[in-house]
């Protein structure tokens, strides 16, 4: 069965860090382009670090920008989100997600998410 389970995520107060892990099970996380996204109320999930599979190639969204560091072990077939100095702004459901294309097919998996909540 494929499946991306996301941990790490809690409370934490401004200013403070955490790290997101995103496990896989089910398929070969080396292969796929892996993604963070967060959801926060009332808005539209939102796109925040992306990792290639070689991970050759990385990519921010501006707001999490030298805050946020994506990275990934092939071996244990997880993806990190390494979060610092957290902004309360930061709050949301965070989500990681798993593509590749092969032979003409689209690959697109998503974990159930995981809870980031800064407050004070």
């Amino acid at each position: 069965q494929v499946q991306l389970v996301e941990s790490g995520g809690g409370l934490v107060q401004p200013g403070g860090s955490l790290r997101l892990s995103c496990a896989a099970s089910g398929f070969t996380l080396s292969s796929y382009t892996m993604s963070w996204y967060r959801q926060a109320p009332g808005k539209e999930r939102e796109f925040i670090a992306i990792v290639t599979s070689t991970g050759s190639i990385i990519k921010y969204a501006d707001s999490v920008k030298g805050r946020f560091t994506i990275s990934r072990d092939n071996a244990k077939n997880t993806v990190y989100l390494q979060m610092n100095n957290l902004k309360p702004e930061d709050t949301a459901v965070y989500y990681c997600n798993g593509r590749r294309r092969l032979d003409g097919r689209e690959y697109d998996y998503w974990g159930q998410g995981t809870q980031v909540t800064v407050s004070s």
